[in-house]
């Protein structure tokens, strides 16, 4: 496709992985960007694939409403159920909270026929980032 658009979005979270080894299987926190792409044959009758406040009011809304600030943890997480009783922020996903599965994760809850998101790069840290890539009408390609 000839145009994409691209809005990053920046939000606070913390999580843990389940059946991992390494460090990350610890409580831990990250500064994440997520960069949203959407791609087009065409512009609309303003010259736009999509207006970036579009994408703001979509996507940074639910990022804020849900995801900033809170602890993302797999369903299993004997965790949920204290942070519950202790009625800490917290947000749960059907999988293991990787950067990949919550990139996503946010494609799931965020695109639709008003907004077919292609792809998404979800950045853990300045240096890492995992990407979901959608098909061109904004469907898993798996």
């Amino acid at each position: 496709m000839p145009y994409k658009v691209t809005r990053s979005i920046d939000f606070c979270y913390g999580h843990r992985l389940l059946n991992y080894e390494g460090e990350c299987r610890h409580l831990h926190g990250h500064n994440g960007r997520l960069e949203v792409d959407i791609e087009s044959d065409e512009t609309d009758h303003r010259g736009m694939v999509v207006d970036f406040s579009d994408v703001k009011d979509i996507v940074k809304t639910w990022i804020d409403d849900n995801l900033d600030h809170r602890m993302i943890l797999h369903r299993d997480d004997p965790l949920v159920a204290v942070l519950s009783e202790l009625g800490e922020a917290h947000y749960v996903i059907d999988r293991n909270p990787t950067a990949e599965n919550i990139a996503a994760h946010i494609h799931d809850m965020t695109s639709s026929d008003d907004l077919t998101i292609t792809e998404i790069r979800l950045w853990e840290t300045p240096n890492s980032y995992a990407t979901y890539r959608a098909d061109s009408n904004g469907h898993d390609v798996s």
